[in-house]
């Protein structure tokens, strides 16, 4: 890694933006990419308007950063496929990848430095590139799995892709003269002619601008769409057989070696500031109570103390993604890395980004990695949050994984005070490294609103509301169980279930065989429960297994009293006068037996008859309970207390112990080995269940009578002499075509 003379780095990758006519867009553009994690870039923004306008705005821009050149084409108005050539031409000697980047398009501040380890861990593959968030006057994300075939009849990919230069200058860059073609999608296919393949990283780490006026062959007349066309149709007649692309997510572990370090990268260091610079592992950032609480945490924290750094471990189509990135920077590694190199990413991000704490919340990845971690960096300080222990998975779930880790973690914190003890007794943790600190609700958005008529919707006196998932740890079949009892005692109520889950279907048909589906609401999934709540004159769970339900939070805030069943930290935070705590007399073990007994069905109809018939009492003390105690503001307090003290004063016994694991980091390494192979069927489902949609969208000629109808209309197929139409059928006409082309020896 030299330097220039200036003292500047030599880059590594030139991102090249084409401008022209781009005033208004430019500055956020330059926003995204001067905000970039990976800082061994250059800019190259080429002028292909040349109007003073422009000189004046470049001019502009440049001095912001002295990463930044202008350069200016030939001629003025040549099109982006000379001005993006020009660009490579001019790109630094040190530049090993080239970046396209329109002048109104936006980059995650993570594409440059995900696109560099992706190429530089595939040293076969020619260029990497995302998913894409498709901005402006249309709004749609644009996830399309590579296939070949399919790009020499659509073009599928984007422009704003990550190229390995040597191989761009190999096929010639864009090479064309000509204005208002389809320039991207001719130079995929160029490469793809060459035996090129690409990476696709199916995170959504670009933005793609949507005009009014959309692509410039909208605004152009038929003879130019022609000749665009016969550009494509020259090419792609040439590209044989089928380009396979390695596409994320995928599970690729087979035993092989965990690399604690790739020597191809090159090392970074920021430089140090006075925060506190968390490390964060977690699954991924998905709807539900324990990711609420990370996106609550990291979006109240006193960003002037603290830097979060996010790595997440399972494949997800993240839905809370945009959520959290405001708030810190986020690596899923399922889509960019492969499994091996997953550790050498992390030791990298730890040195890179000065981390002094390390936060794994949910993660059984995470957890296989802190003795490694632990062993690799002694002096960082490690901290868990445990939601709550799961008997009925793995005997404890991911409490039994903190108390098999306790000798590499700092200190452990739990949602309720029950799982606290559960961590002492069941797990041997010491009482001293273990603290309930409680999630909390947002009490300013979840707060009793002004009366309005909306419940007249529902037609009855009071409203039940059923507010969860609908699967088998909240006993839904428990529920309609309920409602049939109550039903028998009263008629003056409704049922609102606001959620969705593998066994909503079955919880319909069983409310239809006891024939109450003018009492029954089904809502699906709903986002803003603010409003389920405004409605509802009481909320029932009925769980096997809970922390603290994040909807007995949210209830209690917008003055609804809740009957609960008495499992985890409930009764913590339901106290007697703003609830009723049910008895659970089901064992968690017995999730899936879904006869109830008569004796834990009358609990429930008691408990709701007695909130009913005494509801303004209960309802008048709900949200002082949540304002005393349970806040969101209160938890990212104490979180931000307990990060500050655990920073600073990190345990020295842990220390020692990390000391003493150094010496073992193979061994350490193969709980890491161990754990990835153990997890191969849960991964390779979650892989399956992400790709699907996008496989069974995918083009298909043999299969797609639609596009294979669309194909043989074209001139290219409609060669009439029967021979060809033969040789075509059996499939060596396009080998006839190679040998004619390019002889025997090369065929």
């Amino acid at each position: 890694m030299k330097k220039k003379d200036n003292g500047q780095i030599e880059p590594i990758i030139s991102i090249i933006t084409p401008y022209y006519k781009a005033k208004e867009y430019i500055d956020e553009t330059a926003k995204s990419v001067l905000g970039q994690t990976f800082p061994l870039f250059e800019w190259i923004i080429v002028d292909d308007e040349g109007s003073n306008e422009s000189i004046k705005k470049l001019k502009e821009i440049k001095i912001t950063d002295r990463r930044i050149r202008i350069i200016s084409g030939e001629e003025k108005g040549q099109g982006p496929a000379v001005a993006r050539d020009i660009g490579i031409i001019n790109s630094a000697i040190s530049s090993k990848y080239i970046v396209f980047l329109d002048a109104d398009d936006l980059y995650d501040k993570t594409f440059l430095e995900c696109c560099y380890w992706t190429l530089e861990t595939h040293p076969g593959a020619s260029w990497a590139y995302t998913d894409s968030i498709n901005f402006g006057e249309k709004n749609f994300l644009w996830r399309k799995w590579f296939d070949s075939d399919w790009e020499k009849e659509e073009n599928i990919l984007i422009v704003s892709s990550c190229i390995r230069k040597e191989d761009l200058l190999e096929v010639g860059g864009f090479g064309l003269r000509e204005k208002k073609v389809y320039e991207d999608w001719y130079l995929w296919l160029k490469l793809l002619k060459a035996g090129k393949y690409p990476v696709r990283m199916n995170s959504l780490l670009t933005y793609y601008r949507q005009k009014e006026n959309g692509s410039e062959l909208k605004n152009t007349n038929l003879g130019n769409k022609r000749n665009a066309m016969k550009i494509i149709s020259n090419i792609k007649k040439d590209i044989y057989g089928e380009v396979k692309a390695i596409q994320y997510p995928k599970y690729d572990y087979n035993w092989d070696e965990i690399r604690e370090e790739n020597e191809k990268i090159i090392k970074l260091k920021r430089k140090k500031d006075n925060r506190i610079h968390i490390l964060m592992i977690i699954p991924w950032m998905v709807t539900g109570g324990a990711d609420k609480f990370n996106l609550d945490l990291i979006t109240k924290i006193d960003k002037s103390k603290f830097e979060i750094t996010i790595i997440t471990t399972l494949p997800s189509r993240n839905e809370w993604r945009k959520h959290f990135e405001k708030n810190a920077t986020i690596y899923d590694l399922t889509t960019f890395l492969d499994m091996k190199d997953w550790v050498s990413f992390i030791n990298y991000i730890i040195i890179k980004n000065n981390i002094n704490l390390i936060f794994n919340t949910n993660s059984q990845y995470g957890y296989n990695l802190l003795p490694y971690l632990k062993g690799k960096y002694p002096e960082i300080p490690i901290i868990d949050y445990v939601h709550m222990e799961e008997w009925y998975w793995r005997n404890g779930g991911y409490s039994r994984d903190s108390g098999v880790n306790s000798n590499v973690i700092d200190k452990t914190f739990t949602c309720n005070d029950n799982s606290r003890k559960i961590m002492i007794k069941a797990f041997k943790r010491k009482n001293k490294e273990v603290k309930t600190i409680y999630v909390g609700v947002d009490e300013k958005k979840f707060c009793i609103l002004p009366s309005n008529e909306s419940r007249e919707v529902t037609k009855s006196k009071y409203n039940i509301g059923y507010i969860c998932r609908i699967v088998e740890q909240k006993r839904p079949y428990l529920f309609v169980e309920v409602c049939k009892k109550l039903r028998q005692e009263r008629k003056d109520f409704n049922v609102i279930v606001a959620g969705d889950g593998a066994l909503v279907e079955n919880m319909k048909e069983r409310v239809k065989r006891y024939k109450m589906e003018s009492i029954f609401k089904f809502l699906g999934n709903v986002t803003n429960t603010k409003e389920i709540y405004d409605i509802s004159d009481i909320t029932v769970n009925t769980s096997i297994k809970e922390g603290i339900a994040l909807t007995s939070y949210e209830s209690l805030a917008m003055g609804v009293p809740v009957v609960s069943s008495d499992v985890g930290g409930q009764k913590e935070l339901i106290s007697e006068d703003v609830g009723v705590i049910v008895p659970c007399l089901q064992n968690e073990k017995d999730v899936k037996n879904y006869n109830y007994s008569d004796e834990e069905v009358k609990y429930y109809v008691d408990a709701i008859n007695k909130v009913l018939n005494n509801l303004q009492f209960y309802k008048s003390n709900c949200r002082e309970r949540i304002l005393k105690k349970f806040t969101e503001d209160k938890m990212v307090k104490k979180m931000e207390k307990e990060f500050e003290k655990t920073a600073n004063e990190p345990n020295k016994e842990k220390i020692e112990n990390g000391k003493m694991l150094s010496k073992n980091l193979d061994i350490l390494k193969e709980l890491i080995t161990t754990y990835l192979e153990l997890s191969k069927d849960e991964y390779i489902w979650l892989v399956n269940e992400f790709n699907k949609n996008n496989v069974h969208q995918n083009y298909q000629l043999k299969n797609n009578k639609k596009r294979k109808l669309q194909y043989e209309q074209t001139l290219e197929y409609k060669i009439k002499h029967p021979i060809v139409v033969l040789l075509r059928r059996m499939r060596i006409y396009n080998k006839l075509k190679q040998l004619l082309r390019y002889g025997v020896e090369k065929v």
